[in-house]
């Protein structure tokens, strides 16, 4: 018997800019990033694919890239009409949409070193993050994000991923970007849940990361639900860069171990949305997993009561839900339908359950396991004094 034992390192290097306006014909910003490939051809052909919701609250925006375009037409050519793909959970569900995608690259001959440019929100930037993971094994992918979770948190990453039947991201790949391009110009005419559903995933690093941080938004918290644009571009800044570091330092980019800290509230955030048929968004559904979690660390002695009740109120007067009805439906054996979210994520880690849980504030612990009847205590008890 013979073994030849093979072991290489990958380095991975993309820049996350924090920038206003970037489709003004002026500025240069998105055609230095496609330049970050110095072996693709020029002129850089791109595919379009751009949020529905982004294009009705932007109408000028398809102009404005058009006039951009043409300052660049000497660098970058478009390879196909702008597409245009529904936001939210729908895109994610939609396996039609990815084959759609994936049938439009093949149609215009995209190439390997062509590069999508992704103008959306989390789940648009999941859908082309996957889909340009498939072709030719790994096309580039610019993210444009235009939410306060996309630039936060879910597009900031390397983690791409679509839904399959009931199962959040069953399907997807570690793929990390070209680039990430943070544009606070898209961030005003954001409705009042998508403005506030980034503040639940920086709530999220923040008790298990970053107390300074949390004492931040909890004497800001006012001012991110009156929607004050600097305090939200000061917080998505953070928030990206701790979820930033994590990735970089953390250990495990890809996800290879069991621990996932930056799931903390995800385990039961996840199966919410599928309870309520994705009426939840998703940062409301991560908020009021934060909240389930952190009545659960209290009952298991992990937090003091003032500690719980504090990350509750932060979330409560940034207005985001600790509760939903979808808390209490039952299955047929009378089980919590929550609890389903434990199982979905224990395979999802790859049989042994992980459950990140804060250690106080500002820390954070791992357990292996989750007790029944102490989560429906804990669901009873948020019922009690938030229902």
């Amino acid at each position: 018997m013979k073994t030849i034992e093979q072991c290489f390192t990958v380095s991975y290097r993309y820049p996350v800019v924090f920038c206003n306006d970037v489709f003004a014909p002026s500025c240069g910003l998105l055609a230095d990033l496609l330049a970050l490939d110095p072996y693709a051809p020029q002129p850089h052909r791109v595919l379009i694919a751009m949020d529905r919701g982004v294009d009705r609250t932007h109408p000028d925006l398809r102009m404005k890239i058009t006039a951009w375009l043409k300052a660049h037409e000497e660098t970058v050519t478009l390879a196909a009409p702008i597409e245009f793909l529904p936001g939210n959970e729908f895109v994610k569900k939609h396996d039609t949409l990815t084959e759609k995608l994936i049938k439009l690259t093949y149609q215009v001959h995209f190439g390997r070193k062509d590069t999508f440019i992704a103008i959306g929100g989390g789940a648009v930037q999941d859908v082309v993050g996957y889909v340009a993971g498939q072709v030719h094994r790994g096309c580039h992918v610019i993210r444009v994000n235009t939410t306060t979770l996309a630039q936060a948190d879910a597009g900031v990453g390397v983690k791409n991923g679509v839904d399959y039947a009931a199962c959040k991201n069953y399907l997807g790949s570690f793929a990390p970007p070209l680039a990430v391009v943070n544009d606070a110009s898209f961030l005003p005419t954001l409705s009042d849940k998508d403005w506030r559903n980034g503040i639940a995933e920086a709530v999220k690093v923040a008790v298990i990361k970053d107390i300074d941080f949390l004492k931040w938004l909890e004497e800001h918290a006012d001012d991110l639900r009156m929607r004050d644009l600097p305090t939200m571009t000061a917080m998505i800044e953070r928030t990206a860069e701790l979820h930033l570091a994590h990735i970089a330092k953390g250990g495990d980019p890809f996800e290879r171990g069991t621990a996932r800290p930056l799931d903390f509230g995800h385990w039961s955030a996840h199966r919410l949305e599928a309870l309520s048929c994705y009426q939840l968004s998703h940062g409301e559904a991560v908020s009021i997993g934060i909240a389930l979690d952190m009545v659960y660390a209290q009952g298991q002695g992990l937090v003091d009561e003032g500690e719980c009740n504090r990350v509750i109120g932060i979330l409560r007067t940034c207005g985001l839900p600790v509760w939903c009805d979808e808390l209490l439906l039952c299955g047929s054996d009378g089980r919590l339908g929550v609890l389903e979210g434990l199982h979905q994520f224990r395979e999802h880690l790859g049989g042994e359950l992980c459950v990140t849980l804060p250690s106080g504030l500002g820390h954070k612990t791992e357990v292996h396991e989750m007790d029944a009847g102490a989560i429906a205590e804990a669901v009873r008890t948020l019922h009690r004094k938030y229902a």
